[in-house]
């Protein structure tokens, strides 16, 4: 089974304020109707690479049997980790980029990289939000997440 992944992290442009991320999940089921799920959390003291990060973890971790996923995100980073192999490479390095400087986010990466396990994942760029009202729908359920009473004060929490 296909399922389309739509992510969004809205840091608003202050790593240090308010932000959240958004997800919204379409598949097929087998009679051939199309569902949607939507998951959305407010952050403190976050960035927008990590809530990309945690938008896709979220969205894997409500996988309940492996599928084909292709997961669209807005964020180079987390596409490029990927389809540029640079997580293979900070793997091999012992989660270090560069000049030995550490990768940031460890935890994060390997609970995405224990959230793909058994399923075949795409990352797929998407330039902004052109075009991908789905994507436009994750930004605002991240701001309103961002804005609303449910920001977590520890930003390590997922639900």
């Amino acid at each position: 089974m296909l399922v389309k992944i739509y992510t969004d992290g809205a840091a608003r442009g202050n790593p240090d304020g308010p932000g959240g991320y958004g997800v919204i999940l379409h598949y097929t089921d087998s009679k051939g109707t199309l569902h949607e799920r939507e998951f959305s959390r407010g952050y403190r003291r976050t960035t927008n690479n990590r809530m990309e990060l945690m938008a896709a973890i979220v969205g894997l971790e409500a996988l309940t049997r492996p599928c084909r996923v292709e997961l669209y995100s807005d964020s180079r980073y987390l596409t490029d980790a990927f389809n540029q192999g640079w997580i293979t490479n900070w793997i091999s390095k012992g989660w270090k980029r560069g000049k030995n400087e550490p990768v940031k986010n460890v935890e994060l990466w390997r609970r995405l990289l224990a959230a793909m396990e058994g399923h075949d994942v795409s990352f797929i760029w998407v330039k902004g939000h052109d075009g991908h009202a789905l994507n436009e729908r994750c930004d605002a359920l991240a701001t309103a997440a961002a804005d609303g009473a449910d920001l977590a004060e520890d930003e390590g929490v997922l639900a």
